[in-house]
């Protein structure tokens, strides 16, 4: 087994989500800080930078909220010591990667504005495309921003309609209509839990119920997790409003179907294999992109392996629709977090020699099919071919179970600008021959309808075709050029 050095490998593929939302309100009393940090450990792979938790006690007299939030995973942010002082039976919770806005403790989530009516805990998931345009608006009538993320402009306005209106969650539904972009939204008032899904259902949003506590939360395995009844989804469009007398619906902004744009990548990379998202199961989903590879880019191979994580089920699918043989021919470190979750390239260096092992056994004297979930500029595939090779492997194909990236990304995902995308530059024969395969082929756009049984989805970083007018200015900081 030969064991990948730094300068072998590193993980450039800049793909990464930027965070998940978290949120619970508890009909009994009882503490939440606990439940909330389970809930954002299993939703964990969203987002390594930095979580938070902020708690209410809804039966107090003067309601406080109260929060915790740090740099780092989940549980180097939180002691125990942390959550028995977070004392309230509602509460959101938040872990961070930055797609815009720096990666400093001021932009950590959940972020507590008090203002005149009271105080508002929010966490959201996604990137606003007129987000500049509200910050300038807002700071023209007097705002002042302290952190550089654009989900505090969405703060600002919530609480600038509150003070035009009777309740918490009209404020919302005003403020829903001046937003533009990705966003699903988990926001507490002292008293009421409130989760906003954007009209075109970019990003996945839950609805779920233990014993007598409701929960929102980005993904159903944070409900498995915490041994939750998965109740539905958030619709897209939709503001769900729970409180003591219940849950309210308000679908004031919802689109026709035909018109929303669910991000595919959820499906293909970023969501957990153990998720469902809006009906569709993410393993059968990569299950089939992983079938349609085997059916459109056949070969002659002793092996096909997936790399780890998000390659393994797509592999898995192409073994059992092309009938070679599956096998593990890297072993990862699961003690090690996602190296390119976390900004900037030093530290995916840093971590990246402890990530990874070729197992030479496995591969040795073998031609293999390499299944990965992308290739974005083209390093990181070229060092894992080579690492095969210098394993043993006599040949190593690969196949990419999404389209190839020629476009960036404006709605939550890091996709680099264009000059950075080995795609844009290259024809795919052209990059077969830059990362050192024998042969390479990527799932047509074509195919991305079926991996999600016909579910309207956003593939604009494969065409370009955005679902809505990007920005004139980059609202992407550090990822575009």
């Amino acid at each position: 087994m030969r064991e990948i050095d730094e300068r072998d490998f590193v993980r450039d593929s800049g793909l990464d989500e930027e965070c998940g939302v978290f949120g619970i309100y508890d009909f009994d009393g009882n503490d939440v800080a606990s439940t909330i940090y389970y809930g954002l450990f299993a939703l964990q792979h969203r987002g390594q930078e930095s979580a938070g938790i902020a708690v209410s006690n809804t039966n107090a007299d003067q309601a406080r909220v109260t929060s915790r939030k740090g740099m780092g995973l989940v549980n180097e942010v939180f002691s125990r010591e942390d959550l028995d002082k977070l004392h309230g039976n509602i509460g959101v919770g938040h872990t961070r990667y930055s797609t815009a806005g720096a990666s400093t403790p001021e932009n950590i989530q959940p972020l507590v504005l008090n203002y005149a009516k009271g105080t508002l805990a929010m966490a959201h998931n996604g990137n606003l495309v007129n987000a500049n345009d509200l910050r300038r608006e807002l700071s023209q009538i007097g705002a002042i921003f302290q952190t550089t993320i654009d989900s505090e402009s969405i703060a600002y306005l919530i609480a600038r309609e509150r003070l035009k209106t009777h309740s918490v969650e009209d404020a919302v539904s005003l403020a829903s209509k001046k937003i533009k972009g990705a966003y699903s939204l988990v926001i507490m008032s002292p008293r009421k839990l409130i989760g906003m899904r954007d009209p075109y259902g970019f990003k996945p949003l839950v609805l779920g119920k233990r014993d007598n506590a409701y929960i929102l939360a980005s993904e159903t395995c944070a409900l498995d997790t915490l041994g939750a009844e998965f109740i539905r989804d958030v619709e897209p469009g939709e503001i769900v409003t729970i409180t003591k007398d219940g849950i309210k619906s308000d679908k004031s902004n919802q689109i026709p179907k035909d018109k929303q744009a669910h991000c595919i990548f959820e499906y293909i990379y970023f969501a957990r294999l153990d998720s469902v998202i809006d009906g569709i199961s993410v393993n059968a989903a990569r299950l089939h992109a992983g079938r349609c590879l085997a059916k459109d880019y056949p070969v002659d191979a002793d092996l096909v392996v997936g790399v780890p994580e998000s390659g393994n089920a797509a592999a898995m699918g192409y073994s059992r629709e092309s009938g070679i043989p599956y096998g593990i021919a890297f072993q990862k470190n699961s003690y090690v977090g996602r190296t390119f979750i976390k900004p900037g390239q030093s530290s995916r260096e840093s971590s990246v020699q402890v990530k990874l092992n070729a197992i030479s056994d496995v591969v040795k004297g073998k031609r293999i099919v390499m299944i990965d979930d992308s290739i974005v500029r083209g390093t990181t595939s070229g060092r894992i071919v080579k690492m095969l090779r210098d394993a043993g492997a006599t040949e190593v194909h690969v196949r990419i179970s999404s389209p190839p990236f020629l476009w960036p990304c404006y709605f939550g995902i890091d996709v680099p600008a264009r000059n950075q995308l080995i795609a844009y530059h290259h024809s795919v024969d052209e990059i077969c021959k830059l990362i050192g395969a024998d042969s390479l082929g990527y799932l047509a756009v074509n195919r991305l309808p079926e991996m999600v049984k016909g579910l309207p989805i956003c593939n604009g970083c494969f065409t370009g075709k955005y679902p809505m007018e990007p920005p004139k200015e980059d609202i992407r900081g550090e990822f575009e050029e």
